[in-house]
Formats: C-alpha cells, structure tokens, sequence
C-alpha cells in the first residue's frame, strides 16, 4: 500500500480572518444599511400619501353626490353626510388628518376645500405636508410636484 505524503502548509495559510478584516466588513455592511434605511423611509412616505390623496378624491366625489341630492355642499363627511372617512376625520390608514370647509365663496353652500394634514411619523414628509382639492377641482400641491402621484 502506498502512504501518501503529509503536505506540510505555511503556518500563513491556516490563520483565519483578522480583526482588520472582520471590522472592515462590518464597517462596509452598516454604511449599506444606513443607505437602504433611508431610501426605505422616504419610499413608505411617498407610499402613505396615496392614504390623502385616496381620501380627498372620494370626499370630491361624495361631495358632488351630496350637492346634486341637496343643492349644498356638507363639512359632515362622516354622519348624514358624506360617509367617507372614520369619525374624528382620520384617513382609513391614519397618516392623515382631513377637514372640509367652505371654498372659494366663502360658503359652504356654494364651494368646498378640502384639506388633507400629515400626522404621525408622516410629518417627516416635508416635501408634501399638506394636499387640498376644491369644488373646482383644483389641487395642491401642483401635480407637478410629484406629491398626487
């Protein structure tokens, strides 16, 4: 029977992974972390802003249902009359607060605002912290801004 050899290997070649190294993967893995966290954060605030554009989009719609049945507009979006949003005036997901009042005519008979207000941890999107929409159908901010999208 033939014996194979015992291959003698430098001492150099069995060590394992230094602390350097180990601290440099380390390092480059919480820089990447760090860079996605705050990439994800700004996309869920764009997200959650379909929450006031949905909601103000349906009190436009409620709302000329409500003028056409009664020849006024309403501010009560949530008993008689509109029913489009939970009590308190919260948007269905929460991330935002919605009051009507009287538009461009000073009366609420003749012209409504809508306004949509972040709350919560959406107050950090300050790029739209407010979205409004108008018996005319005028929206804010611009849809050039990106913020309806």
């Amino acid at each position: 029977m033939k014996q194979i050899p015992h291959v003698v290997t430098p001492r150099r070649a069995l060590r394992g992974v230094t602390l350097i190294e180990l601290l440099t993967v380390i390092t480059v893995v919480a820089i990447l972390g760090s860079l996605a966290t705050g990439s994800y954060r700004r996309y869920t605030m764009r997200a959650n802003r379909t929450d006031a554009t949905t909601a103000l989009l349906k009190i436009q719609v409620a709302e000329e249902k409500f003028f056409l049945s009664n020849n006024t507009y309403t501010t009560d979006f949530t008993g008689t009359g509109l029913g489009v949003l939970p009590a308190g005036g919260a948007t269905n997901n929460g991330f935002y607060t919605v009051a009507i009042a009287a538009g461009s005519t000073g009366t609420i008979a003749t012209s409504y605002a809508a306004t949509a207000t972040a709350t919560g941890g959406q107050t950090d999107d300050t790029s739209c912290p407010t979205f409004t929409i108008n018996d005319q159908g005028a929206r804010t901010p611009l849809d050039s801004s990106g913020c309806w999208k």
